[in-house]
């Protein structure tokens, strides 16, 4: 059996580039939404000519749909995810564009039929009224309000929930955008990491758990967290996920 610093080392030095999570099978599970949300887009772009991925990461789950539309872009403000995201997407025709989060988005006014992004870490919704033609539709899955919030309790201690992801937050914005609310579907999902590896790299990757977290600075509360693990089994945790559909009149 691997000793504490031994997971905490193979852990430490994962990549964290885009956002493959292949790396946790067999060491963290994530109860998935109902919704299917790959499988919705794809859906969905099945049915339209233009289509525009917001804050793509690393472009793995654009590159599930198997039948993207004429005109496909994606945006990705992060240097080491947008390499990733170029080399996947471009040989696919898509357009990669770096954009941060809160930029103006390159494109002209009612560019796309259809804008999706999943996971967006800021939303400008003036931004995605505009490059969306009349008719056309937002479907984003989003983190909500409190996501993993025991995994930043064990770190940090207790805390307050910032309640700026919460879904009825995000349907006021974009109305005060102009869209029309379609749909709005949270969800509470469960989480099991197996060993203390697991959340070192998911603290690593996912970053905004535990803003400035490293290793040394984190190793009492680590150390804690793998015994608790050791002793009782999967830290559990719950995910806060919502599917938000918006239109543009």
């Amino acid at each position: 059996m691997a000793t504490f610093e031994e997971l905490v080392a193979e852990g430490a030095a994962v990549p964290v580039d885009g956002w493959d999570f292949s790396w946790f099978e067999g060491r963290a599970t994530e109860q998935r939404p109902s919704w299917g949300y790959s499988g919705l887009i794809a859906e969905r772009m099945a049915s339209v000519e233009s289509a525009l991925d917001i804050q793509t990461g690393g472009g793995e789950v654009l590159n599930t749909v198997e039948r993207l539309p004429v005109r496909t872009a994606a945006t990705e403000g992060w240097p080491p995810s947008l390499a990733v995201a170029r080399r996947l997407l471009e040989p696919r025709g898509v357009e990669v564009v770096q954009a941060g989060n809160l930029d103006p988005l390159p494109f002209e006014d009612s560019s796309f039929e259809l804008v999706v992004s999943r996971h967006p870490a800021e939303i400008r919704w003036d931004e995605i009224a505009r490059v969306l033609r009349p008719g056309g539709v937002y479907l984003s899955q989003q983190v909500g309000a409190g996501s993993m919030h025991e995994v930043s309790e064990a770190m940090m201690g207790p805390l307050e929930i910032d309640n700026s992801r919460d879904p009825r937050l995000a349907a006021e914005q974009a109305a005060e955008a102009g869209l029309r609310l379609v749909r709005l579907v949270p969800e509470s999902l469960r989480a099991e990491f197996y060993d203390i590896a697991a959340v070192v790299h998911f603290l690593r990757k996912v970053v905004w758990i535990v803003p400035g977290f490293t290793v040394d600075g984190y190793l009492p509360q680590l150390r804690a967290l793998h015994e608790r693990i050791e002793s009782e089994g999967p830290f559990v945790a719950h995910t806060k996920r919502f599917l938000i559909e918006v239109a543009k009149p």
